[in-house]
């Protein structure tokens, strides 16, 4: 696990709603993240996770409540202008470029990086082959993308997000589709992300991600948040285990604590 590095705040999260009609996808949350820090966002399917990282990064306008990334709010900032401050986000669902390359793929990302700089081809190619690098994917770089394997994928989806320089990262289900040692390799690249000095929001189903990787954890249910705290305190938490598992498991878990385990 990660030790957070910094006390300064990177994203507060105040009281953010989103109502789509008469749903209500994401209910009252509040969090913060700081600096250097990985924050693991969990909850079963349709908790509100995607629909929340979706209002931090400009695809989804809160209905009310906040979101400031490092004291500036961003309710009503477009999504390219969050990136261009240094926000960065994988999908769930890779989409790469089908007809271009690895490199040309990470190298789109690379043309515009945090702060809204811009650099020109050379540059942005010179920042795509470092970044390939960095996930382990140079010796695929000119391999088209719609040839690449889950893993591979995956690994490109995070470089293009890796290529604008992000502050930032959200992480989206990267972890999907991948096992055993695939996922052990893709937990160390998360790790060397935040030594970079990178923050970090995971949103993860894989359990053994969320407790060796993250400092804290979020989780949801239902839009709302029901836990926060230390991953083993919060996986421990009967809230969260009748969220993910059901209330009969839940009260049984709670019959072990309270009998000592006997």
């Amino acid at each position: 696990m990660q030790a957070a590095e910094s006390n300064e705040l990177i994203l507060q999260v105040s009281e953010a709603t989103k109502r789509y009609g008469g749903v209500t996808a994401v209910s009252n949350i509040s969090f913060e993240v700081k600096k250097s820090e990985i924050l693991g966002l969990i909850g079963p399917n349709g908790a509100g996770k995607t629909t929340l990282v979706n209002m931090i990064t400009g695809l989804a306008k809160p209905t009310s409540g906040t979101i400031h990334y490092k004291g500036t709010l961003l309710n009503e900032v477009q999504a390219h202008k969050i990136g261009e401050m240094g926000i960065a986000r994988t999908f769930q669902v890779v989409r790469p470029f089908r007809n271009l390359t690895v490199l040309e793929n990470v190298a789109v990302g690379a043309m515009y990086g945090a702060g809204g700089k811009k650099r020109n081809a050379k540059q942005a190619f010179s920042r795509a082959e470092e970044v390939l690098e960095f996930v382990g994917l140079s010796s695929k770089r000119d391999e088209q993308s719609d040839q690449l394997t889950i893993v591979s994928r995956k690994r490109l989806e995070l470089a293009k997000a890796l290529a604008m320089e992000p502050q930032l990262l959200l992480l989206d289900e990267v972890m999907a589709g991948l096992r055993g040692s695939e996922i052990d390799e893709a937990m160390k690249l998360i790790r060397d992300i935040s030594q970079k000095g990178i923050t970090v929001l995971v949103i993860e189903h894989v359990m053994k991600v969320i407790i060796g990787v993250c400092n804290r954890v979020v989780v949801l249910d239902y839009g709302r948040k029901i836990a926060e705290g230390k991953p083993q305190e919060v996986m421990n938490n009967p809230a969260v285990i009748e969220a993910y598992l059901g209330k009969k498991y839940a009260k049984s878990q709670k019959q072990v604590i309270t009998d000592g385990g006997k």
